[in-house]
């Protein structure tokens, strides 16, 4: 038996029960941490789902003339409808007004100054000519459907732009559907340019009927296109060939 054998057998026969080290032990040394050694680490890609493109000016104004199945409903879809600018500069929005009953909608240039004061389409020194016409023709605004281009004035009373047209022609394209009239006429240039895009290389004449396609229609609509009444206000002569399209119009009805 070896002399530290025999050491530890002493101390145990003392009743030593736990072993201590040779020398002291200094507790206020820093305890030693073992450097950590570094541990490669994987980066897995998160895939970050990229929000959706929001919806443009156009593709809301679809959307919402679209979801409208009733003329007020229409007329509540355009009231709330931000993303057209002549919105913000125009008082009043003018919506189609008359018989909704009625198989003739009017269509004409965008609101004037009187019609954007009172909200009313064909007000003013032009809708005072339009009566006049209508009634030499035995017709009344009170039996047909009228209603603007665009539904609000552009600022000055400048035209309306391509682009102001396009934004609100999907609403018009809904009031014809939810009219459904047989036949439409259009005052000025710019209505039949956008109504009758196919006859713009063909002289439109007030005496001849031209089919117009409207997006929700399953059939072409016939329609007349006649002077605008605020160049007739100035050019008088040019009433002899509204009066000749408003002739036109009074047959088809009593032949309808």
């Amino acid at each position: 038996m070896d002399s530290d054998y025999a050491l530890l057998c002493l101390q145990v026969e003392w009743g030593a029960d736990e072993a201590i080290d040779p020398g002291p032990i200094d507790r206020l040394r820093p305890l030693e941490v073992p450097e950590a050694k570094p541990v490669a680490m994987v980066v897995r890609p998160v895939a970050v789902a990229e929000p959706a493109a929001k919806a443009t000016a156009g593709e809301r104004a679809l959307a919402l003339s679209g979801q409208a199945t009733t003329l007020e409903g229409l007329r509540a879809a355009l009231a709330g409808f931000d993303g057209c600018a002549l919105r913000d500069t125009a008082s009043n929005l003018v919506f189609a007004e008359g018989d909704p009953a009625s198989t003739t909608l009017i269509i004409g240039e965008a609101p004037g100054r009187e019609e954007d004061r009172g909200g009313h389409p064909f007000a003013g020194p032009e809708g005072h000519l339009l009566d006049q016409m209508l009634a030499s023709a035995g017709l009344s605004r009170s039996d047909l459907m009228l209603t603007p281009l665009v539904p609000w004035r552009p600022p000055g009373g400048r035209p309306a732009s391509p682009a102001e047209i396009a934004l609100c022609l999907p609403f018009l394209h809904r009031l014809i559907v939810l009219l459904k009239p047989s036949r439409i006429v259009l005052f000025g240039g710019t209505a039949a340019r956008v109504i009758l895009p196919q006859a713009q290389n063909r002289r439109r004449s007030p005496r001849v009927w031209f089919d117009a396609s409207i997006s929700g229609m399953h059939s072409a609509l016939p329609c007349l296109a006649l002077p605008g009444l605020t160049d007739m206000l100035k050019n008088p002569l040019s009433r002899r060939d509204a009066w000749a399209g408003l002739r036109l119009l009074r047959r088809a009805i009593d032949e309808a």
